[in-house]
């Protein structure tokens, strides 16, 4: 998500507050935007959590699994 939709999110956000509020144009593109900040978020959390490794106390390492997802041996 670029930093020019963020900042669109925080000034409907603030607009929001005011007495004049939002348009329901408005109200839809912040749903929008929102919506799409989220699934960045989670997509990313998903490609981090995909490329860790958690190594214990006698050295092995093993990847972290999805929840749900069946284990590939090696």
């Amino acid at each position: 998500m670029t930093q020019d939709k963020i900042d669109r999110i925080n000034e409907l956000a603030r607009k929001q507050k005011t007495e004049e509020g939002l348009t329901d144009e408005e109200r839809a593109e912040q749903q929008k935007l929102r919506s799409e900040y989220i699934n960045s978020i989670k997509r990313n959390l998903s490609l981090q959590l995909e490329s860790t490794v958690i190594v214990d106390e006698h050295g092995n390492k093993k990847k972290v699994q999805k929840k749900g997802s069946k284990r590939v041996k090696h």
